[in-house]
């Protein structure tokens, strides 16, 4: 079933999902067209108010906000997860059957943006009309793939608590790491995103 501009529930997941940011921009469109496409692969009625589907998303921002509108998944329900690779791009795996899909807009679909919304005055309005109006098979592409990482890694274990034998800091959900003999949290086995103190000032400032 395509869903595309015009029809009711679309255009009320089109607000939802520019609700927090006061505005509709492409990205958010694609967000939801993503969305929705990964319900119809994967069988799933959306949005979940379980936790069956986990959705990973390849880039922050507003494509973020738009999927999770469309599939209910949330970073606060540990159902939605950020892998930054700088990506328009989106795995959701059914954590009932084990299946998953991963869906990217086509290469091509800035330029074939202009078909669909002749009237547009720049590409920025050609791209927020036209990805309403594309065919799904013109606009995304999805193909299967299988999670490298085991689904109940990837979920942790709610509740489970452990000390950093390093840092002295609490790690929550399972996420701590054994390393020569010592249970440490991700950082302390590192590499770190920080380093502890002051960030030292260039030479010469």
């Amino acid at each position: 079933m395509e869903h595309t501009s015009g029809q009711p529930e679309f255009v009320k997941l089109l607000e939802l999902a520019a609700r927090e940011h006061h505005h509709l921009c492409p990205r958010q469109v694609l967000g939801v067209r993503m969305g929705l496409w990964i319900g119809e692969q994967l069988g799933c009625e959306l949005p979940r108010t379980d936790r069956r589907l986990l959705l990973i998303v390849e880039t922050d921002g507003c494509l973020v906000d738009a999927l999770a509108a469309v599939t209910g998944c949330r970073v606060g329900q540990r159902t939605l997860r950020i892998e930054d690779y700088g990506k328009v791009a989106a795995t959701a795996a059914d954590t009932l059957t084990g299946q998953a899909v991963r869906v990217t807009p086509r290469p091509d679909c800035r330029e074939l943006a202009w078909a669909y919304a002749p009237e547009a005055q720049s590409r920025w309005e050609a791209q927020l009309l036209g990805y309403q109006r594309m065919p799904t098979a013109q606009l995304l592409s999805c193909e299967a793939v299988y999670l490298t990482t085991d689904l109940a890694a990837l979920l942790g274990t709610p509740g489970r608590r452990a000390m950093c034998e390093g840092c002295g800091e609490e790690i929550m959900n399972g996420r701590e790491v054994q390393l020569a003999g010592r249970r440490l949290c991700q950082a302390c086995a590192g590499p770190a995103y920080y380093s502890r103190g002051v960030h030292p000032k260039p030479a010469g400032s």
